[in-house]
């Protein structure tokens, strides 16, 4: 047996803790990685931690390595950086990412883990899982030339996709979102931003990431005739109302889900699981992305943090978790966090 290791638990519903485990001995097939980074990803975390999972969603909603079941005790995350400490000699010494809960120190098998680009650091690959539900989207939106496309919530999903949709030549990209100081990293991705009221209408295409009825209301409202609208949000046990007597039958909508559990249909029949998260971590090499980490907390601290983004009083995009002996990282001037080592 390896040394024990610490992680980060639901207790129950809006309680976390912070649990020993014991690891296994690493198989010949086995790495054992040492955790460096990883990050809470808001919308859907928030959800498990409040206990909002819907019962009917249990099976389809566990992570890659989650222990224990929905509403709670259960261990659950999957956005992981670390530095394998031993397995194959190839991995040994690499920085990887996993689908991982947040866990300081884990052993999975060695197809688990996809290794980080040398040009990307390990404090922004966190980004990776995020980037791969972009990725996706647009495989599922598939955006032309010169579209006028529209995001509406500049969440952690949504500003990743806003980074994307501006390399596609010609588009014209808004994010709508409801807090103002988000313009600032709409501007930095390459993209216009419109608080609600004011956001441009008669979209090809529109992307809806808030996760509200108002926000999925008014991405019909901006959509063009024939245009899509292409959810991404999940709204767990909350039901969502929108007008469809108004906007979405006159003017031939097309209403399409989002969700990185499949691969898209697009792409399906050639691209794998892994070569669709190869793809996104190469993505992240681009610096641009580090807007959308906006707090850092140490792993020690989850169990205050989380309620508070979980609640919203601490409000963030990407907020990342750093571990003992995690290189050091250098605290954007935006950043919204309080907490250190």
């Amino acid at each position: 047996m390896t040394e024990p290791a610490q992680a980060f638990w639901l207790r129950s519903p809006g309680q976390g803790e912070i649990r020993e485990a014991v690891l296994p001995t690493p198989g010949p097939d086995d790495v054992l990685v040492r955790t460096l980074f990883s990050a809470v990803s808001r919308g859907t975390e928030s959800v498990v931690f409040r206990g909002g999972v819907p019962r009917s969603q249990h099976a389809a909603m566990r992570a890659p390595f989650q222990e224990g079941d929905f509403p709670g005790p259960v261990k659950y995350g999957y956005l992981t950086v670390g530095e394998v400490e031993a397995g194959p000699e190839p991995l040994r010494g690499r920085t990887v990412f996993c689908l991982y809960p947040h866990q300081t120190r884990y052993v999975v098998p060695a197809s688990a883990v996809v290794p980080v680009p040398d040009a990307v650091p390990a404090a922004r690959a966190v980004l990776a899982g995020t980037m791969e539900t972009a990725v996706n989207a647009l495989w599922d939106a598939a955006p032309l030339v010169g579209d006028r496309v529209t995001v509406v919530g500049a969440g952690m999903v949504g500003a990743c996709v806003a980074g994307l949709l501006t390399r596609v030549p010609g588009c014209e990209v808004q994010v709508v979102d409801t807090d103002p100081s988000r313009a600032d990293v709409a501007q930095r991705l390459g993209a216009s931003f419109a608080l609600p009221q004011e956001a441009a209408t008669g979209r090809d295409l529109v992307v809806h990431a808030s996760a509200t009825s108002a926000g999925l209301t008014r991405a019909m409202e901006l959509a063009a005739f024939e245009a899509t609208v292409l959810e991404l949000s999940w709204y767990g046990d909350r039901p969502v109302t929108v007008p469809l007597g108004e906007f979405f039958h006159r003017r031939r909508i097309v209403l399409r889900s989002s969700q990185v559990g499949s691969v898209s249909p697009a792409r399906r029949g050639r691209r794998t699981y892994a070569e669709r998260l190869a793809l996104a971590l190469g993505l992240l090499a681009d610096p641009v992305f580090d807007v959308l980490v906006t707090g850092e907390c140490a792993f020690a601290d989850l169990p205050e943090v989380l309620p508070r983004l979980a609640d919203g009083t601490l409000p963030a995009l990407c907020h990342r978790v750093r571990y003992p002996g995690a290189p050091t990282t250098r605290p954007d001037h935006r950043e919204e966090t309080e907490c250190s080592e």
